[in-house]
């Protein structure tokens, strides 16, 4: 009952615009109060534990190397690449908008900061290539989504804390399954824009203009590989990698006299600003998921849900409308440092792998 009513109380408070983060983490001490579960004295050393981690690191690292890429003009380098790949389709210049997000992903780790990059570059060119204003937003939208399912991830930086599980391990499963994100969101497009005529793309592919938009974007696209590639090797670990990426685009930005020492101060405080919104929501995300656990809500939960003799295709099918409700309301963070102990148990009662589990629950947030 105390649960079910802490429960009750953040959606009041959410439905009164109350800020997640401070919903959250008081229905969190009410019902630590009510249960007396954990001494409310603990409160303060779990919130702080709860983003005193190495892994964290990699978030405003690679906040920082996204804006450190529009900053010094690296971003629209690779736009300028993606368009000489693809702006001789139909769909030419929407193709590309969405192979640009697919690009910055493989930099930021945030769908995000790619949703803001790319939009920036990209809004005001859909618009004059004949798409409506809102369905050019969806398009950023949907094309950004894979901030969160191509790698680096802070996604799966996240839930690889929360579940204990190598974050290195989760880039490498997730790479096919992002792509595959990507390639349905570029056929997508392409079938809506045949059926209504908003992109009318008479480019025709040029060798020559391709080789000098990839000269032109090599430095750009050294980002990801270096990312990528230290990663899958282990040369270094993600957190190490987005370290390298941030010191990589501002040095390249620099080089190029795009960037300066005075950008820098700005660029710190765009990344403390995000920050500040991820961090309070993972620490109070991680209290409330540990005073479930000390509940035993999850044993609970998994002991009910198989005592109705589910089978393992209606768990899977259960597990995937939770997502899918939750993603609705919540950000993939919150989803995940909450959902992600609570259902996890469940997958591993079916024989679920946990990289499968993890994949399976980033991709339907």
């Amino acid at each position: 009952m105390a649960i079910a009513l802490s429960v009750v109380a953040m959606v009041v408070l959410l439905a009164l615009g109350v800020p997640f983060w401070v919903a959250m983490g008081l229905g969190t001490v009410a019902m630590l109060a009510s249960t007396g579960a954990l001494p409310l004295t603990l409160i303060g050393e779990a919130l702080f534990e709860g983003v005193d981690s190495f892994a964290l690191i990699a978030i405003p690292l690679f906040i920082l190397t996204g804006d450190a890429m529009v900053r010094s003009g690296l971003g629209i380098k690779l736009l300028n690449f993606a368009e000489a790949s693809f702006g001789s389709f139909r769909s030419g210049f929407g193709t590309s908008t969405v192979m640009g997000c697919g690009l910055f992903s493989c930099i930021s780790g945030s769908d995000a900061a790619d949703a803001a990059a790319v939009g920036r570059l990209t809004m005001d060119r859909l618009q004059q290539k004949g798409y409506p204003r809102a369905y050019a937003c969806a398009l950023v939208a949907a094309g950004a989504c894979t901030g969160i399912l191509i790698p680096p991830s802070i996604a799966y930086i996240i839930i690889g804390l929360v579940l204990g599980i190598s974050s290195a391990t989760l880039f490498q499963a997730a790479f096919v399954p992002g792509g595959m994100v990507l390639l349905a969101v570029m056929v997508t497009n392409a079938i809506i824009n045949r059926l209504r005529g908003y992109e009318q793309s008479t480019a025709r592919f040029s060798l020559s203009n391709w080789w000098h938009a990839l000269l032109e974007a090599r430095w750009a696209l050294t980002i990801p590989v270096i990312i990528l590639g230290g990663i899958y090797t282990g040369v270094f670990t993600p957190t190490e990698s987005a370290a390298v990426a941030v010191a990589v685009a501002i040095g390249i930005g620099m080089r190029d006299r795009q960037l300066s020492i005075r950008d820098l101060p700005a660029m710190l405080g765009t990344s403390a600003r995000v920050c500040g919104v991820i961090l309070p929501i993972i620490a109070v995300a991680l209290l409330f998921a540990q005073a479930l656990t000390v509940l035993n809500v999850p044993q609970q939960f998994v002991a009910w849900v198989t005592g109705m003799g589910t089978t393992r295709v209606q768990i899977i099918l259960l597990m995937l409308v939770i997502w899918m409700v939750a993603g609705m309301f919540m950000e993939a963070s919150p989803n995940i440092v909450v959902l992600g102990p609570l259902l996890f148990p469940l997958a591993k009662q079916i024989g679920m792998d946990p990289i499968h589990f993890c994949i399976f629950m980033i991709t339907t947030l």
